[in-house]
């Protein structure tokens, strides 16, 4: 890609996913943004007569399923057309027009929930045994009721729903702050080039064996930060607000029953992740005394925590290279996944290479009748390659779920979906690590998949903590000054990394730049997830075909039962805390192996 990021019009098509596929041109996405306006609209038709008959009520169920489904579409070409190049003002505007239709949306359908919850239970169980239709939706029914505490009256459900955009302002607030406006000007790499410092290049730089590289990267993005830290510190003071107001009027006993009360995830999951990670901390101490020997440095920084312990020759992965590798790696998922993968490559889910605007970082994404298409920032390192194959763990989920489930359950919760794309990432290391023979090779990979475990397992948890600690903070009346959030951040710092890290205050803007804290108590669930992967990639590689066959099941379940249930299916327990026993286990006994190179 050369040391110029291209603009959005240079890059080949080849190499950009085939939106074209959901709209061939923007008059069909007019006609749909219309179409949802009139059918919500009319959806009001239904208001008061809910539990007229089996027959309405199955009637009402599907035509919101009808009108959720063509927004979908709408807001996700309208989302993806903005992340392409979020300097171009058309598609920031259609992405505010899809957020705005689905407020409106919300409102004229709010009556919905509370006037299901309205119909007595005895009279809901007889409607699903009179008519055979509604039998699709029990399960939505039954969720529906378990809520029922905390669903309002209709009035009170649509002042909600109409203030549902202001609401959300917050990340829309930081996403462009980030995405848009923020510079962190340039610094002289390796090679003695002047080169821009971007969100898609910083952990190249962060990964690079020059620690003056490393510092200069790591000093200019937080010092961006830093500049604009006030600004920053009070955009997410609201965002966390909001999560506890919000909580507050749904009856919620907080803002962190109400995140997992949607999942049906009990407290004690969320807790025990970080008791257990806390009562191992010294894994994670013992992996920084190995860093510092191996570095050879006398003190380790936090912009030291990237860098490979070994120095590889420099290797562009091209981007068909990364292709093969991600087929040899997910082999043992057998050849009907491989086979789907393979056309949807073809098909163009996946937008390749960073380009000016583009939104920073990789994702799933798509409407339930799109493609599941993959956003990257590809830049030929081996760490590209992962996310190329996590994404596709993520997007095979949505393919297998969208073909075998109702519209009704055709997502997923995060909680299982990050397991989907961990299993890939493992069964890659597990295939790397077989098939190399180089010992340095080997030492490096090994020294990867730990990473894999410092950067999810502990980094995620730690995210997890700060998020249970501003969280209550302002259930407790207190406002999150860029003062308060920095020292916390920086205490949690030190306690996660040990005493063996030389302390930088620098590291206290962390918190600045973590898109996820805008979607409160999510990353908790990459922990999780990691943890229940490493399981079940672990019994793919033992036992094979019934273990596949039990994955695949998962993958095709969707949202059809609550989250623990489903990964019961493929075998793993997360109500219990062995899971992540066992992940720390495994964490240990390679913490052991590197120990023995040092």
């Amino acid at each position: 890609m050369g040391k110029e990021t291209k603009n959005r019009d240079q890059i080949d098509k080849k190499y950009k996913w085939n939106i074209e596929a959901m709209y061939a041109d923007e008059e069909q996405w007019k006609k749909d943004y219309q179409i949802v306006e009139e059918k919500a609209k009319d959806f009001k038709s239904y208001a008061g007569r809910l539990g007229e008959s089996p027959q309405v009520l199955l009637e009402a169920f599907q035509k919101k399923d009808t009108i959720w489904l063509i927004l979908e579409r709408v807001y996700v070409y309208a989302r993806m057309k903005k992340d392409e190049d979020n300097q171009v003002n058309k598609y920031q505007a259609m992405s505010d027009k899809a957020s705005s239709l689905i407020a409106k949306t919300s409102s004229y359908l709010s009556f919905f929930t509370p006037e299901l919850l309205d119909i007595p239970e005895d009279k809901l169980k007889g409607f699903i045994a009179a008519e055979e239709g509604l039998k699709l939706y029990e399960h939505a029914i039954n969720e529906f009721l378990r809520e029922k505490a905390h669903v309002l009256s209709q009035t009170e459900e649509n002042l909600l729903a109409q203030i549902s955009e202001i609401a959300s302002s917050t990340n829309d607030i930081f996403t462009m702050i980030n995405n848009a406006d923020i510079k962190f000007g340039t610094i002289t790499d390796e090679d003695g080039d002047e080169v821009e410092v971007t969100h898609g290049r910083y952990i190249g730089f962060m990964e690079s064996h020059d620690q003056r590289v490393r510092k200069d990267a790591y000093e200019h993005v937080y010092q961006a930060y830093g500049q604009l830290k006030n600004t920053l510190a009070t955009t997410y003071n609201y965002n966390t607000k909001t999560d506890v107001i919000t909580a507050r009027i749904r009856k919620y006993e907080s803002a962190l029953h109400a995140a997992l009360s949607g999942d049906n995830i009990p407290i004690s999951v969320y807790d025990n992740l970080i008791e257990t990670v806390n009562s191992r901390l010294d894994l994670l101490h013992r992996y920084v005394e190995v860093r510092r020997k191996l570095l050879g440095v006398q003190d380790v920084h936090m912009y030291d925590m990237y860098v490979p312990l070994v120095e590889l020759p420099k290797e562009e992965i091209p981007y068909q290279k990364s292709l093969d590798m991600m087929r040899e790696g997910l082999a043992p998922l057998g050849d009907d996944y491989l086979q789907k993968m393979n056309r949807g490559i073809e098909a163009g889910w996946i937008d390749v290479y960073e380009n000016q605007g583009k939104t920073s970082g990789a994702y799933s994404f798509g409407s339930y009748d799109s493609m599941p298409y993959i956003l990257l920032n590809y830049n030929g390192k081996l760490k590209d390659v992962f996310t190329l194959v996590h994404e596709m763990g993520h997007s095979m989920h949505s393919y297998y779920t969208r073909h075998n489930q109702p519209f009704i359950y055709g997502g997923h919760s995060i909680f299982t979906a990050e397991v989907a794309s961990t299993v890939n990432e493992s069964l890659l290391i597990h295939h790397l690590l077989e098939n190399t023979k180089d010992p340095e090779k080997k030492k490096y990979l090994l020294n990867l998949y730990i990473e894999e475990f410092r950067t999810t397992l502990f980094r995620q948890t730690m995210f997890a903590e700060f998020e249970r600690l501003t969280h209550y903070a302002v259930e407790n009346g207190e406002v999150l000054t860029a003062e308060w959030l920095s020292d916390e951040y920086g205490k949690l710092n030190k306690k996660y990394f040990g005493p063996k890290v030389s302390y930088d205050p620098l590291i206290e803007m962390e918190w600045s730049r973590i898109p996820h804290f805008y979607k409160a108590f999510y990353v908790y669930k990459y922990a999780t997830g990691f943890s229940a992967a490493s399981a079940i990639s672990e019994e793919i590689l033992k036992k094979g075909q019934p273990a596949r066959d039990a994955y695949i099941e998962f993958l095709k379940s969707g949202d059809s039962d609550d989250p623990i249930e489903l990964l019961k299916i493929a075998g793993v327990d997360m109500s219990r805390p062995e899971p992540i026993e066992k992940a720390m286990n495994a964490f240990e006994t390679l913490i052991v192996e590197i120990e023995k190179l040092v």
